[in-house]
């Protein structure tokens, strides 16, 4: 998946919000698509106990983004596959 276009907005706007599909116990983190809904689909390398699964999350998307861990809020779902995460620059 190609993740420009969202650098590109996060860049221009400041922030970013994400509505993301997490698929915990994968074999690595990454980008998995886009589903027909328009939620963002990632494959995270991580269990989801004890916030593993969410601590992988942040620290991958901060990563991708070049931003700092404090940067990357799980604004809802902290305990759902479906997070709406908010990233700002």
């Amino acid at each position: 998946m190609d993740i420009a276009p969202l650098q590109q907005r996060l860049k221009s706007e400041g922030k970013l919000t994400l509505q993301i599909r997490v698929i915990p116990r994968s074999p690595a983190t990454a980008w998995a698509g886009v589903m027909a809904d328009g939620s963002v689909k990632l494959k995270i390398a991580a269990v989801p106990e004890k916030g593993k699964a969410n601590e992988e999350l942040v620290r991958f998307l901060a990563r991708e983004f070049g931003v700092a861990r404090s940067q990357v809020e799980i604004v809802a779902g902290a305990s759902s596959h479906a997070k709406l995460v908010r990233i700002t620059a």
